[in-house]
């Protein structure tokens, strides 16, 4: 069979060479175009349309063909990988990266909702009042005085945490609440502290306070007398040498204020 085979290949060669004409090379039909072949089962449709859920594209990016990605069924892609590669990060502005003003510094515990002035601790032989209307009324516990290297101290002591708003200013004649009535104390002038809301006695009508007049005998102080407890107010009125500067402060745990006055 292979000698047949060569025997009709060497008759084929020399009918070209005696005939003259040559022989010319087998044409090969034309390819195929891509477009007409059968696709391969293997090979997965390519998308024509963004994924279901896709966001439509704005702005500049609308100009540029969208990019999608391509995820075989059963594999994991990082979050990175989907986005689109002309999307850019924008950086973050300058407001951004400012830090958020802190917030403001809450009032004292206890006082109301009203924080302590610290001008008030400044002395001064004027007037002196904080607010703190709204507040639950203070109760009164306790009265002392007493003497210090440059001033005369006294301390109003209060129930609880709560602390009550105050007045202080010099009179020219302590009186008594509701009547009106000129009360005596002793001292050339007369430093009237007035608290409210506030109360010195209990639900029952029971003083808090044991005493209402205390005469310590101090430098500068000479007398300290109840003036009124009505109506949540409470007044003391004390009995100075002169009108002396005075200033007030705030102390915790137990609540007071406290007043001093200079020599």
């Amino acid at each position: 069979m292979e000698r047949a085979g060569r025997w009709v290949s060497s008759l084929w060669l020399a009918g070209c060479l005696l005939g003259g004409t040559g022989c010319s090379k087998k044409e090969e039909p034309p390819a195929q175009p891509a477009a007409d072949l059968p696709q391969s089962d293997d090979l997965p449709d390519l998308p024509s349309h963004p994924p279901e859920g896709a966001l439509p594209r704005e702005g500049e990016a609308a100009a540029k063909p969208p990019v999608h990605v391509v995820v075989p069924p059963g594999s994991t892609v990082p979050v990175a990988a989907a986005k689109p590669v002309d999307e850019e990060e924008t950086p973050p502005s300058v407001e951004d990266t400012l830090e958020a003003p802190a917030p403001p510094t809450p009032p004292a515990a206890g006082g109301g909702t009203v924080a302590e002035d610290p001008r008030n601790r400044e002395w001064t032989s004027g007037k002196v009042r904080l607010k703190r209307m709204g507040a639950a009324q203070a109760t009164l516990r306790s009265v002392r005085a007493g003497e210090h290297a440059e001033f005369d101290r006294v301390v109003f002591e209060f129930e609880g945490t709560q602390l009550p708003g105050y007045q202080l200013e010099y009179v020219k004649e302590a009186t008594q609440c509701g009547s009106g009535n000129p009360v005596a104390v002793a001292g050339k002038a007369q430093l009237q502290v007035s608290f409210t809301p506030a109360k010195a006695h209990t639900d029952a009508g029971q003083p808090t306070v044991a005493t209402r007049e205390l005469k310590p005998a101090l430098p500068v102080l000479q007398e300290l007398e109840r003036t009124c407890d009505f109506e949540g107010e409470v007044t003391w009125v004390l009995g100075t040498t002169a009108p002396h500067k005075y200033r007030v402060m705030e102390l915790r745990e137990p609540s007071r204020l406290v007043v001093d006055v200079q020599r």
